[in-house]
């Protein structure tokens, strides 16, 4: 079973919640699986390269790559993949507009380690796996679209995971996941952010994804 499978007890590190859901070196990697030139006009584009990179990473884990070389070579893709800053406004809610610039940038220090760590942790073995990416997109409103992945495993059902895409100024990147086609990663993530919010301010939140980062990237992250 990998991390993947059992990605709930990670994710309970940071809140006591169930939370949802990521090579030798970059160069190798960015060789393995090259971004796209065509990632600003196709919403799947980016998606694709994701896919790459995260069976890139899988095979990694069983070559014996270290954690903290696999997260080296993800960390790049998941920030050109992912509007990180959408992501993290979304988790923290009403509040983010009235964060300090330096509270801020603290937050999304932290959540970008987090998320990196998360993917790298859940991505870390390989065992004939491989995506499908469903033709086409669904339009959700507000320009949005929806790209719909399934990560194909060995006698077992595939594992959804849909990705809502919004194009701006640098093409097309990832605002949130859906996993089984309906449950919202950012809205899970705001719910379990509130509590440590509540409890402890920006301090606590940060506190929190920094140790969950560190905790699954065994304190490299």
């Amino acid at each position: 079973m990998t991390t993947y499978e059992t990605t709930a007890s990670h994710d309970k590190a940071l809140t006591g919640r169930r939370s949802l859901l990521a090579l030798a070196g970059a160069a190798l990697f960015a060789t393995a699986v090259p971004w796209p030139a065509a990632a600003a006009a196709a919403p799947a584009a980016p998606i694709e390269q994701l896919d790459g990179a995260l069976l890139a990473t899988m095979k990694a884990g069983n070559g014996g790559r270290s954690f903290s070389t696999r997260y080296a070579a993800l960390a790049p893709v998941i920030e050109q993949v992912f509007d990180l800053r959408t992501v993290l406004a979304g988790s923290v809610g009403f509040s983010w507009p009235t964060l300090p610039p330096q509270e801020k940038a603290r937050l999304a220090s932290a959540f970008l380690r987090y998320t990196v760590a998360t993917y790298v942790a859940n991505f870390d073995s390989y065992n004939g796996q491989f995506f499908e990416i469903e033709p086409g997109v669904r339009e959700v409103g507000n320009g949005e679209v929806v790209v719909r992945t399934r990560l194909m495993r060995r006698d077992r059902s595939p594992v959804v995971l849909d990705y809502v895409m919004r194009r701006g100024a640098a093409g097309w990147k990832a605002v949130d996941v859906l996993t089984d086609g309906s449950i919202s990663r950012v809205a899970v993530q705001r719910s379990d952010f509130q509590e440590l919010l509540a409890s402890g301010g920006v301090p606590a939140l940060a506190a929190g994804l920094e140790r969950n980062a560190a905790n699954l990237s065994g304190g490299v992250a």
